[in-house]
C-alpha cells in the first residue's frame, strides 16, 4: 500500500515539476519574441574571420600576410 502511495506522489510531483519547467520555457520564449519585435533590425554585420587563429606558443614573422584576421 504504501509503494503505491509513494509512486502517485512521485508521479504528482513529477508531473508538477514538468508542467513548471515547460510554464517557464514557455515564458522565456514570449519574452524573446516580444523583445525580438520591440527591437530594430540593424542591417550592420559583423565580418568573417579570414584567418584560423594561432595556436599557443607559436611564433610567426609580423610581415607574414596569413597572421592577420579581421575581428
Amino acid at each position: 500500500m504504501f509503494a503505491v502511495y509513494a509512486a502517485e506522489q512521485q508521479y504528482r510531483h513529477d508531473t508538477w515539476s514538468r508542467d513548471r519547467e515547460h510554464a517557464i520555457l514557455a515564458s522565456i520564449r514570449e519574452r524573446k519574441t516580444a523583445v525580438a519585435s520591440r527591437r530594430p533590425s540593424r542591417g550592420v554585420t559583423r565580418p568573417q574571420r579570414v584567418a584560423w587563429a594561432r595556436p599557443i606558443g607559436l611564433r610567426v614573422a609580423e610581415h607574414d600576410p596569413a597572421v592577420c584576421a579581421v575581428a
